[in-house]
């Protein structure tokens, strides 16, 4: 009788807190987890173990998450990788799918979601009726403006006046915009 090897995961991400969800959740789920909190940790893993998918942040503590796409499609050239990002923005995205990656998803995200993101049918049917469809939570414009602005603002220190001429908006706009609730989903 053989037996049938776990698919294994790479988790990349700087957030432990989330490292250590999504690798229960995914543990649960049947997969072998790897986590790596740094592109060093990332791609020596990639190396070592090759694996099947990968769930890569787009803002990793120094650096963006996209340069990475490449090289872990050179380590391991038939894992998918979906994109997780807590700054959405369409150029991001359209980079990140350029670069190799299979999807890039908004944070924050469940082990469904997840799954769904890289097409993952588990072969118990009963499981994959729990998937959800990305389509059921499509992400506003408007949305996406907002967390372009804090991803902006937090790039200039919290400056409204270096954030705005980023933005190429009036200062006086984008503090009106700043003091609005963020925009659900």
């Amino acid at each position: 009788m053989s037996e049938t090897l776990q698919p294994s995961f790479l988790v990349i991400d700087d957030d432990t807190s989330l490292l250590r969800i999504l690798g229960r959740g995914l543990t649960n789920r049947g997969f072998t987890v790897l986590s790596a909190e740094n592109p060093t940790q990332a791609l020596a893993l990639c190396k070592e173990h090759q694996p099947e998918f990968v769930s890569l942040d787009l803002k990793l503590e120094h650096e963006s998450g996209l340069h990475l796409i490449k090289q872990l499609k050179q380590l391991s050239p038939n894992c998918k990788i979906v994109m997780l990002t807590s700054y959405a923005s369409i150029a991001t995205a359209v980079d990140a799918i350029k670069l190799g990656a299979h999807q890039y998803l908004c944070k924050p995200v469940d082990i469904d979601e997840l799954l769904n993101g890289f097409d993952y049918s588990p072969v118990d049917d009963s499981e994959s009726a729990n998937i959800t469809q990305l389509s059921e939570k499509p992400t506003s414009v408007k949305r996406l403006e907002w967390e372009k602005i804090q991803q902006t603002l937090q790039a200039h220190d919290g400056n409204v006046s270096a954030t705005a001429r980023a933005l190429g908006m009036h200062r006086r706009t984008l503090q009106r915009k700043l003091q609005k609730h963020p925009v659900k989903h």
